[in-house]
């Protein structure tokens, strides 16, 4: 599968981009995790989007946040989803690669935190992250705060 990356700023997303974006998101994140949870969170607005897509298809998506957007003075990345079809090809490695490159890119060398769910702590260990403090519920999923240090 041959996969094209994008990182763009929400001005520069278009029409279709977006929908594709959000699509995806509530595919995974609403339909499959059955979690309810208002996904338009007003921080789309402020952070970079990174995409990978086959075929004109949104394969993967994570969502890179500034410093201070989520977290006091680092950057994060969120909303790290892959669809349904391209899992177990290492596209969310890929994924998280790359965005920590671009989040390095755009927000210089600085520490990276994320809030994971905790059944993806071993994924995000593997990639350098370490649990920074204790577990939470985040609309009834189990999350633990990760950074990785520069």
């Amino acid at each position: 599968m041959q996969i094209i990356w994008h990182c763009k700023a929400f001005e520069h997303l278009s029409v279709c981009e977006l929908y594709d974006m959000l699509q995806l998101r509530s595919a995974v994140f609403v339909v499959e995790q059955n979690c309810a949870f208002l996904d338009p969170d007003h921080r789309d607005q402020q952070s970079m989007h990174l995409m990978g897509s086959a075929d004109n298809v949104l394969m993967a998506y994570a969502r890179i946040m500034p410093p201070g957007l989520a977290y006091p003075g680092l950057p994060s990345i969120g909303r790290v989803v892959t669809a349904q079809v391209g899992r177990g090809h290492g596209l969310g490695r890929l994924l998280m690669q790359k965005a920590i490159a671009e989040c390095y890119r755009h927000y210089g060398e600085l520490d990276i935190k994320i809030g994971a769910q905790l059944y993806l702590s071993q994924f995000y260990g593997s990639l350098g992250f370490v649990q920074n403090g204790a577990g939470y519920l985040e609309d009834g999923i189990e999350h633990i705060p990760m950074l990785k240090t520069k």
